[in-house]
C-alpha cells in the first residue's frame, strides 16, 4: 500500500509540473500552436474574405432603367372562309374580317433625345407602336428608319428626362467575358439573365444579311429582341435578337446578339439620311460547296453568280449567271458573306475590278459600286435558269 502512495504521488507530481509547463511554452512562443501573439481585430471585411460573392446589382441598376418594353398591334384583314352552301350553290358574296396581332419586345434608350435602338423584327409592319419605361411611363413611339439587312431599327420617344444606356464596345469582348441580358421575356415586365460570351463573330446563320453575332448562354427567350447584353460593368455591348431553334429538344444556351459597334454605325446612317448606304454590285452570291470547288480547282473558297439584276452594269459587263467569282480588287474572295461584307464598305461610286470565270473563260472586269438596295426588286432580277 505505502509503494501505491507513492507512486500515485508520483504521477501527479508530474502531471502538474508537465502542464504548468506547457501553459509557460505556450505563453512565451504562442506561435508553436499556429497562435498569433498579437490577433489583429477581426473587421467586417475580414469576416467575409473566406466566403467568395459576386454581384452585378450596380451594373444592372446602372443600364436597366434605359431598357424599355416594346407593344405593337397592326390589323389582319383576313377573308371569311364560305359557308359549305354558298360553294354548294355557286356564287357568293366574299365576306372579310378584321383582327388585331399584337406582339411584344424590347428596346434600349441610346440618347437624351429619345433615340431607341430595337430589332427590326419586332416593328415591322406595325400599326402602332408603344413604349413602358421601366419606371412605369408610357407613350407612342415614330419609325425613325429601319435596316433589314441587319435586323435593326430606330425609334424616337418624345418623353423629356429619360435615362440613357451607357454605350460600350464589342471589339473587346472575349470568350468567357462575363454579360448580362435585360429584355421583356413572355411579357414578364424587366427580367435580367446571367452567361458569358461563347463565341464573337457569328455568321452563315440566315438570320440577317449582315451576320457579325456575339454567341451568348444568358437565356435569350420570347420578347427579349431588342434588349440590352451589357458587360459586367453596365455598358451596352450588344443587342439580343435571336436563338436558335429549341423545338423538339433543340440545343439550349445559344443566343445571339448584334454587337454595339455595329449598331453604332448603323444608328449613325439612320439619324443622318434615314436609311443606311452601302455598296453593291448588281448580283447576289452563293458560296461554292466544297466538291464544286474541287471541280473548278479553286482552293480556299469562291462564289457563284445566282442572281443578277438585269438593268446593272455588272450584267452589261457581261457577269451572268452561274458565273464562279474568284476575287476582288485582287484580294480571294472566300464566301459570299466575304464579298458582301467588302462591297458594302465600300461609297456608290467607287471602282472595283472583279475576277471571275464564265465556263472555262477566266475575265476580268472594272465595274462602278452602286448603292445596294435595301430590298431587291426580285422582278428585275434574273435568276439562273431550272
Amino acid at each position: 500500500m505505502q509503494n501505491a502512495r507513492v507512486l500515485v504521488s508520483f504521477l501527479l507530481r508530474a502531471v502538474v509540473v508537465g502542464l504548468a509547463a506547457a501553459f509557460l511554452v505556450v505563453w512565451w512562443k504562442p506561435a508553436l500552436l499556429g497562435v498569433s501573439a498579437d490577433p489583429a481585430p477581426r473587421t467586417e471585411s475580414s469576416a467575409r474574405a473566406p466566403v467568395i460573392m459576386q454581384t452585378f446589382a450596380d451594373s444592372v441598376a446602372r443600364a436597366a432603367p434605359a431598357v424599355v418594353n416594346i407593344y405593337t398591334a397592326r390589323v389582319i384583314t383576313e377573308r371569311r372562309q364560305a359557308a359549305p352552301l354558298d360553294q354548294l350553290f355557286g356564287d357568293y358574296w366574299p365576306s372579310y374580317r378584321q383582327r388585331v396581332e399584337r406582339s411584344l419586345g424590347s428596346g434600349v434608350i441610346v440618347d437624351a433625345k429619345g433615340t431607341i435602338v430595337t430589332n427590326q423584327h419586332v416593328i415591322a409592319g406595325a400599326d402602332s407602336i408603344r413604349v413602358q419605361l421601366a419606371d412605369g411611363r408610357i407613350s407612342d413611339a415614330a419609325v425613325v428608319g429601319q435596316d433589314p439587312d441587319t435586323d435593326l431599327a430606330i425609334l424616337r420617344l418624345s418623353i423629356d428626362k429619360l435615362p440613357v444606356m451607357p454605350m460600350g464596345r464589342s471589339d473587346t469582348l472575349r470568350v468567357g467575358d462575363i454579360v448580362l441580358a435585360i429584355g421583356n421575356p413572355y411579357g414578364l415586365s424587366q427580367t435580367v439573365t446571367q452567361g458569358i460570351v461563347s463565341a464573337t463573330g457569328r455568321g452563315q446563320l440566315g438570320l440577317a444579311t449582315f451576320e457579325n453575332f456575339i454567341q451568348t448562354d444568358a437565356a435569350i427567350n420570347l420578347g427579349n429582341s431588342g434588349g440590352a447584353l451589357i458587360d459586367a460593368h453596365g455598358d451596352l455591348v450588344g443587342i439580343n435578337t435571336a436563338v436558335l431553334n429549341r423545338t423538339y429538344g433543340g440545343p439550349e444556351g445559344i443566343g445571339f446578339a448584334i454587337p454595339v459597334n455595329l449598331v453604332r454605325g448603323v444608328m449613325e446612317q439612320i439619324l443622318v439620311r434615314g436609311h443606311v448606304v452601302r455598296g453593291w454590285l448588281g448580283f447576289v452570291p452563293q458560296d461554292l460547296t466544297a466538291e464544286q470547288a474541287a471541280q473548278l480547282g479553286i482552293a480556299g473558297g469562291g462564289v457563284t453568280v445566282v442572281n443578277i439584276l438585269v438593268k446593272s452594269q455588272a450584267y452589261a459587263a457581261g457577269v451572268r449567271p452561274g458565273d464562279v467569282i474568284t476575287a476582288l480588287d485582287g484580294a480571294a474572295v472566300r464566301s459570299s458573306q466575304d464579298l458582301v461584307s467588302k462591297l458594302a464598305q465600300l461609297k456608290p461610286g467607287a471602282e472595283v475590278e472583279l475576277a471571275g470565270r464564265h465556263a472555262e473563260d477566266p475575265y476580268k472586269v472594272k465595274l462602278p459600286v452602286i448603292e445596294r438596295p435595301t430590298r431587291l426588286a426580285q422582278a428585275d432580277v434574273q435568276g439562273q435558269p431550272h
